[in-house]
C-alpha cells in the first residue's frame, strides 16, 4: 500500500494500481527504441504486472507495531519479501515478463545486499531470474538493458503517488516531483507531450488505530478520491 499523505488524512493507493498507471505512462514513451522494440509488448506487460504479488496484501490496509497504517515501506520485511516470488510467477506465461520483474526484485532491494538473512532471497529471484529469461531465449545483458523501462516507469508513477520531492536519478534520466501533481522527467522522453496522471486513491485518517477491527471499519467507510497530475518534460 502506498500511503500519500493528505493534511491530517492519507490517500491510500495499492501498489497494482501505481502499476497500472506506469504502464499508462511508459506506453507513451518514446526514447529507448521502445515504440518498435520486438519484445515492447512483454515490457509493457511487465511494467503493469510488476506489483501483482501485492494484491493480496493490499486487498485492505495492515497496522504497524505502533498502530498507524503501514506503507509498503514500513510493512513487515517477510510480507514484503513475500510478494515477489508470488508475482513473478504469476507471469510464468510471459517469461521475458517474469525474468523483468524478478530483476526489479533484486534491483529495489540492492541496499540489502550484505545483510546475511537477505541472502537466501536474492539467491531465489536470480534462479527465477535466470529460469525465466532462459525461457525467453534472452541473455541477463539484454535483460538489463530492458528493465530500463520498468525501472523508469516504476520512479515516475511512484513520485506521483507518494507526493516525492527528492530527485530520482535511473539509466540517464532525472526524475523530479513538486510534491503535489506535476511530475518533471529529463531529457524529455515523450516527444514534447505532457502525460496525464489519474489514479483512484481511499482518503484514510492519519491516526492510530487500536486494532485491526478499527482499522477495517474506518477501510471499509473511506470515501474514493481520483488523484490528477500530469508528468512532462523537465528543464
Amino acid at each position: 500500500m502506498i500511503a500519500r499523505p493528505a493534511g491530517n488524512a492519507l490517500h491510500l493507493i495499492t501498489q497494482p494500481a501505481h502499476a497500472a498507471l506506469a504502464r499508462r505512462i511508459m506506453e507513451q514513451w518514446t526514447t529507448g527504441g521502445l515504440a518498435d522494440h520486438s519484445r515492447r509488448d512483454s515490457i509493457l506487460h511487465a511494467v503493469e504486472e510488476h506489483d501483482n504479488g501485492w494484491i493480496e496484501v493490499d486487498a485492505a490496509p495492515m497496522r504497524t507495531a505502533d498502530g498507524h497504517i503501514a506503507d509498503f515501506i514500513t510493512l513487515p520485511i517477510d510480507d514484503r519479501r513475500g510478494v515477489w516470488p508470488r508475482g513473478v510467477n504469476r507471469l510464468a506465461d510471459d517469461p521475458f515478463a517474469a525474468a523483468l520483474v524478478a530483476e526489479h526484485s533484486i534491483v529495489i532491494f540492492d541496499r540489502f545486499r550484505s545483510d546475511v538473512d537477505w541472502a537466501p532471497f536474492f539467491a531465489a529471484q536470480a534462479v527465477l531470474r535466470a529460469k525465466y529469461a532462459a525461457e525467453a531465449g534472452v541473455s541477463l545483458e539484454a535483460l538489463h538493458r530492458d528493465y530500463a523501462f520498468l525501472r523508469l516507469a516504476d520512479l515516475i508513477s511512484l513520485t506521483f503517488c507518494n507526493s516525492w520531492t527528492e530527485p530520482q536519478d535511473a539509466f540517464g534520466h532525472h526524475i523530479a516531483g513538486d510534491g503535489a501533481d506535476i511530475v518533471l522527467v529529463s531529457p524529455d522522453p515523450f516527444g514534447g507531450v505532457s502525460v496525464s496522471l489519474e489514479i483512484e486513491a481511499r482518503l484514510m485518517p492519519n491516526r492510530i488505530y487500536r486494532d485491526g477491527k478499527d482499522l477495517a471499519a474506518a477501510w471499509h467507510d473511506a470515501p474514493t478520491t481520483t488523484l490528477t497530475g500530469v508528468c512532462r518534460a523537465g528543464t
